[in-house]
């Protein structure tokens, strides 16, 4: 099945953005030097929401053809779906629980916990990791783990509901959703959505573009180079600026919706034959996932190093601040690639049993 062009390289700076962001918090909390003046540093959030965007433009798009072919199976899906993400995302959970719970008590560093092993397991075995990180605050390398929890949530519902609807229908029933989630998402008869950041639109958002493109609705954004450059300025203008920062916030994730998703098109279907085809950002993009899965875990493991040797202790801190950087994300991506090639991948080969 052939990739879709510059998607592995947008999922690693993503990935990288939410690194940037949890980064300077980190090393805030333990006294040691940081850096988060530029807007670049503050948007992790929405680096995570576009990843919500590309995952319902990617999967919608997959249910959506496979429909069309007569081909899609609700059995297949999910396996597909439990072999790309499970692996990765228990072996965090084990390995985040015993680090607060086991690991820091036995250095004799103090962190609170506010749930037992019953409710941890309970939460995060039963897709509520998002939950789970509001209520008890565990801690990051347990915290990251919402993200994934929006999607497997997602997942549960968009497979059963696409596999009864007719496919003359689907669209229709997106953009229904679409809109309707996102009025009772920011009415406050709704409040507890926001609490838990049950933020579906942005998945909805992702798959009604796409199928707009199936359907060869979106040829006339294809028309001139003048439509694509302003969406992917705009885009950059909304990471590295605080220029189109608009509020209130139902406003702002109306226009990040709306935004994301049609950069996410502009990338795949409307470069204009610009395409990123470095080797070595590709494969930064293929272990994204493990990029963002790792790199708390990563984060934890330098910042205590600088706090506790004393060969960090008497460096400068615009010099200490380079080097934290550098060695995070220089262990991140080794760790991530390790893990791809030697532990997801093996998953990975199993998920061609299950496509027709």
């Amino acid at each position: 099945m052939n990739r879709l062009p510059n998607l592995d390289p947008l999922r690693f700076f993503l990935a990288s953005f939410v690194l940037l962001f949890h980064l300077p918090q980190l090393s805030h909390n333990q006294g040691l030097p940081y850096f988060d003046g530029l807007p670049i540093f503050h948007r992790g959030l929405e680096a995570v929401y576009m990843f919500f965007v590309l995952s319902g433009f990617l999967i919608i798009r997959l249910i959506y053809r496979a429909k069309i072919k007569g081909t899609f199976s609700i059995k297949d899906f999910y396996v597909r779906r439990i072999l790309r993400i499970f692996p990765l995302y228990y072996l965090v959970l084990g390995f985040g629980l015993l680090f607060y719970n086991v690991l820091l008590p036995f250095l004799n560093i103090p962190f609170e916990i506010n749930y037992t092993w019953k409710e941890a397991l309970f939460y995060n075995v039963f897709f509520l990791p998002n939950v789970f990180a509001k209520i008890y605050e565990p801690g990051g390398i347990l915290e990251i783990l919402w993200s994934i929890g929006i999607e497997e949530q997602f997942y549960l519902v968009i497979a059963p509901l696409l596999f009864f609807i007719n496919v003359k229908w689907i669209l229709r029933v997106l953009s229904l959703l679409l809109i309707g989630y996102f009025i009772i998402y920011w009415t406050d008869l709704f409040e507890i959505l926001r609490k838990y950041t049950f933020v579906f639109f942005y998945l909805f958002s992702g798959g009604v573009i796409a199928i707009l493109e199936e359907k060869k609705k979106l040829e006339f954004l294809k028309r001139s180079a003048i439509f694509p450059l302003v969406i992917c300025i705009t885009t950059l203008l909304y990471f590295l600026t605080d220029w189109v920062l608009f509020e209130p916030l139902w406003l702002r994730a109306f226009f990040t919706c709306v935004l994301f998703a049609l950069f996410i098109h502009s990338l795949a279907f409307n470069n204009k034959g610009v395409e990123v085809n470095n080797r070595l950002l590709n494969h930064f993009g293929s272990i994204s996932y493990g990029i963002y899965m790792f790199h708390a875990i990563v984060l934890n493991a330098v910042v205590f190093l600088f706090l506790k040797l004393e060969m960090f202790h008497n460096l400068n801190e615009t010099l200490t601040i380079i080097l934290i950087h550098l060695f995070t994300f220089a262990g991140t991506l080794l760790i991530a690639h390790l893990s791809y090639t030697y532990f997801e991948l093996y998953f990975l080969k199993l998920k061609n049993k299950f496509r027709k």
